[in-house]
């Protein structure tokens, strides 16, 4: 549920991971929608990136610029936050995202990440670990894939691979791949080719949160590759379902 002011409420976050609760076989998903890229708000979304390319900002603040309904309609980031890269502080307070692109890895400068009551943001691209300078990040850690305090379980990825002609601009279903067209490999950067696509999840540290993160591999050599998981998540990378055995949530040493 969105509220007045356009951001999502804590009903919204509810209803993603009740999902496992109340729907044998206890199966979550990515959020499906796919952005209106005709809409008024997506357009100006655009122009202010540009905007804040051309000036060089430290900190961009895109939602404050837009209206509560304009909000609303901006579900995803464009490629082009990729400009972007003397931007310092990257705030996204109280969106209504559902994923954010894997350009953001070309934010070099990045230091500060903010999307914090961005409820509907439950995973994040393994790109962001190229940001390397970044260190500080304000996260709703609840609403995301694994977190210690319930462990909500991952979205099952999909078995085996994904051919190139499976892979074009707008043939992937958002509910199903978690996005709607995948073109590079998010650990070596090279275009995924006839090898196909590998999808895993991995939950790093990434500023002052451990994440979850969806990698899209060009082989098993790069997801072979990826570092050690974070201490006190699953062990090693995986491809999500409700068969991921997760360490008790902290919710459920309490009790």
């Amino acid at each position: 549920m969105v509220g007045e002011s356009g951001r999502v409420t804590s009903k919204e976050i509810c209803r993603c991971f009740d999902q496992y609760k109340v729907r044998p076989p206890h199966v979550v998903r990515f959020h499906g929608q796919r952005q209106d890229t005709a809409s008024a708000a997506w357009h100006r979304l655009l122009e202010l990136v540009e905007e804040a390319a051309a000036d060089g900002r430290e900190e961009f603040r895109p939602l404050a610029e837009l209206s509560p309904d304009e909000r609303r309609q901006i579900i995803t980031l464009p490629p082009t936050i990729a400009k972007l890269t003397e931007v310092k502080h990257l705030m996204l307070y109280g969106s209504n995202l559902v994923r954010i692109p894997p350009e953001i890895g070309a934010m070099t400068s990045l230091q500060k990440f903010t999307p914090y009551t961005s409820n509907r943001l439950h995973w994040f691209p393994y790109e962001l670990t190229r940001c390397r300078r970044l260190r500080a990040s304000t996260v709703s850690t609840r609403s995301l894939y694994g977190n210690v305090k319930i462990r909500p379980p991952f979205p099952p990825l999909q078995p085996g691979r994904a051919s190139t002609h499976d892979l074009d601009v707008s043939g992937l279903d958002p509910k199903v791949w978690g996005a709607d067209a995948i073109r590079a490999c998010g650990v070596c950067d090279r275009p995924i080719t006839e090898a196909g696509l590998h999808q895993v999840w991995i939950s790093l540290p990434v500023g002052t949160d451990v994440l979850p993160l969806l990698v899209n591999a060009c082989s098993p050599a790069c997801v072979d590759a990826l570092p050690a998981p974070a201490e006190g998540y699953v062990p090693t990378p995986h491809t999500g379902g409700p068969g991921v055995v997760q360490p008790r949530a902290d919710y459920a040493k309490e009790i």
